[in-house]
């Protein structure tokens, strides 16, 4: 249940609303945003200063700290439309307690649970029209967090600005995707920042998947630092694995983001009768599996994606062709699954829906 009243938010609605200027059959992921954004300040020890306005560019100073530390985290999430016009979203507390989590992990505040759901909850209540009815369609939603000192010297900020703002977006991928298996960068360290959604974690793998897409593959499947013994990520995905009746993933840790749609598959796969391993993967054993014919499907788990089927694996000089995608029973099932789940036409059963 979404708490409301907790802040003093001071609303400001544009006049101008670019609604009527958006192409609804062509939407580009993440191009387009919408009329509004919520804004928050924290400085002398709280938060303050709740408003919601327009979007529009935010002015700093080329001395403020963010721009040089990179103290800022983020969150990914979505909402959807039904129809009876109702909003929903999509384990909307689980982002807000990750959030909380990368905000430890970054020397950052964090934002009350409650709090970040009435300002999520409100800005999306005047920005309703905003969400997509299209199925697969959906208004991505992006709460960050930036330190705002304007002090050049390492330290955490004293002062923050905690944001929100969003866009609607079709499919992520439009089609099933080749990736190459990594094992010169590593995406994140043990007892580094792997596990919080930090923008130095996605600036630093930009290269390596540059190289890889060169070469003509989408993505990188991340492996561990030490030995790039252990498969870790999909990109900026969690991965999951078919052998048999079986879904294995690598299990949560501190190099692995705790995916909350990773999550959600593994607990829908339970419940329709499937074994579930979340353990360590070795490289080995999944190019072991396309060998011999028992890897079913492998496939991305992500908020942006939520389902990206991988169509081919690539290791060690070896393109490794897997079965056809369009055909794998389990992921195509899964995402036809979760896109009604997430609408609203499902039983919520496992009660992850909240609507306003």
């Amino acid at each position: 249940m979404i708490q409301s009243n907790i802040l003093d938010i001071k609303i400001k609605k544009t006049k101008n609303s670019k609604i009527n200027t958006l192409d609804w059959d062509n939407l580009v992921f993440g191009r387009a945003f919408s009329d509004h954004m919520f804004v928050m300040d924290y400085k002398d020890g709280k938060w303050c200063n709740a408003q919601i306005s327009e979007f529009k560019d935010l002015n700093f100073s080329p001395a403020t700290s963010v721009l040089h530390y990179g103290q800022t985290i983020f969150e990914g999430m979505k909402a959807y439309r039904n129809e009876d016009n109702s909003a929903i979203l999509f384990r909307p507390e689980e982002n807000a307690k990750r959030f909380n989590i990368s905000a430890e992990r970054m020397c950052m505040p964090e934002v009350p649970v409650p709090m970040f759901l009435e300002a999520l909850k409100t800005l999306l209540d005047i920005d309703r029209e905003w969400i997509p009815t299209k199925s697969g369609n959906s208004l991505y939603i992006r709460p960050f967090m930036i330190a705002t000192d304007p002090y050049v010297g390492i330290r955490p900020s004293e002062t923050y600005k905690f944001i929100i703002f969003s866009c609607p977006v079709g499919k992520y991928y439009t089609e099933s995707v080749p990736v190459k298996i990594e094992t010169k960068y590593s995406r994140a360290v043990s007892g580094g920042t792997g596990y919080a959604k930090a923008g130095g974690n996605y600036a630093g793998s930009l290269y390596p998947a540059l190289l890889a897409q060169k070469d003509g593959y989408r993505q990188l499947i991340w492996t561990d630092a030490k030995e790039h013994k252990y498969i870790e990520e999909a990109g900026t995905m969690n991965v999951v694995f078919q052998i048999g009746n079986t879904l294995i993933t690598p299990k949560s840790s501190d190099t692995i983001l705790a995916g909350i749609t990773r999550r959600s598959v593994l607990d829908i796969a339970r419940d329709w009768g499937y074994k579930v391993e979340e353990r360590k993967v070795t490289v080995k054993e999944i190019i072991d599996a396309i060998k011999n014919n028992s890897l079913v499907e492998a496939f991305g788990a992500g908020t942006a994606a939520t389902i990206a089927q991988i169509n081919l694996i690539h290791f060690d000089g070896i393109d490794y062709k897997l079965n056809d995608p369009s055909k794998s029973e389990f992921s195509n099932k899964l995402l036809a699954y979760l896109t009604s789940y997430k609408m609203g036409n499902e039983e919520d059963k496992f009660n992850w829906l909240v609507k306003f």
